[in-house]
């Protein structure tokens, strides 16, 4: 893959990752919040395991393992199932805040590792996961006499949905599984919109909720076929080519994307506050990250692209 190539995948990951925080806003007129979770995931669950029976070995298309299970019920569970808060959410937060507060999953992440896979920290990382919060801190800016703001509220939940889906990583990991990426991700995502269903019913959601407009069918789609099952197979080619490292920088560049078009679409307003809070988080991340990222910044200098 040449360096050009790289840059278009990379670009284009951004841009379709980031266009699903306005997506899951307009779908959000007429759907009810974790109803449309459910149709984004089955959806892409139903194209990925095609990809997979199409493209993986017979060997990497089932899981065949106890930790492939255990893999798959944890992304099910945290890595999908949790983004119920995100689309919940997103129905009192503006979708440029929903993404940039994603920017803090690589620093939870580091936290749940510290717990569950005992890693160690730096006290210059540890520094960072600080920045982080503090970061948060910017973004969110609660108000002690009105902790039950709708907005507020919405927030929180979606630094729930963060902390699940940072948990689930580090679990997925932990599991060590021995199935395809393409298709763990898959089943994750079958298993997650089957109880992000279930969850729909229970919250007395159901076909009766929604209104099938043209718009919603659209978001419906969008989401679960450029943002979410393409998006995944452009994820996997970058993983494989750049390694995790380069592959995260994206989360950083996603809420640009974001934020640009819930302004120019939606007419959705960012403050300052949370633009600060947004460059806290990345140095936070930066100083957590320091080695691996002066590594990458090292190996590109020094290692040309094939095409170049």
């Amino acid at each position: 893959m040449s360096r050009r190539s790289g840059v278009l995948l990379f670009g284009t990951l951004a841009t379709a990752w980031g266009l699903s925080f306005p997506v899951i806003t307009v779908g959000l007129r007429d759907l009810p919040p974790i109803l449309f979770a459910a149709f984004r995931y089955g959806v892409a669950a139903v194209l990925l395991l095609a990809y997979v029976g199409v493209t993986a070995a017979p060997d990497e298309r089932l899981p065949t393992a106890t930790r492939d299970i255990v893999a798959i019920l944890a992304g099910g569970v945290f890595l999908v199932g949790a983004n119920a808060l995100l689309f919940v959410g997103q129905q009192t937060v503006p979708s440029g805040v929903a993404a940039i507060l994603q920017g803090l999953v690589p620093i939870i992440t580091t936290l749940w590792a510290l717990l569950l896979l005992d890693q160690q920290v730096t006290p210059t990382g540890a520094a960072g996961i600080v920045l982080g919060f503090v970061g948060v801190g910017l973004i969110v800016r609660p108000d002690p006499a009105n902790l039950l703001d709708s907005s507020l509220l919405g927030e929180f939940y979606i630094l729930a949905q963060v902390v699940l889906v940072a948990l689930g990583g580090v679990l997925v990991d932990r599991a060590k599984p021995t199935i395809g990426s393409a298709a763990l991700t898959g089943w994750s995502m079958a298993l997650g919109g089957v109880l992000l269903y279930a969850a729909s019913l229970a919250a007395g959601e159901g076909f009766a909720a929604a209104t099938f407009s043209t718009t919603a069918i659209g978001a419906i789609l969008y989401l679960g076929v450029f943002s979410t099952a393409l998006a995944f197979v452009i994820y996997f080619t970058i993983l494989d080519r750049y390694g995790a490292l380069e592959t995260s920088l994206v989360a950083y560049l996603v809420p640009v994307v974001a934020t640009v078009a819930g302004i120019l679409v939606l007419n959705e307003q960012v403050t300052l506050a949370t633009i600060g809070g947004f460059v806290v988080v990345f140095v936070g991340f930066a100083l957590l990250k320091r080695r691996q990222l002066a590594d990458l910044l090292e190996s590109s200098r020094a290692v040309p692209g094939p095409g170049d």
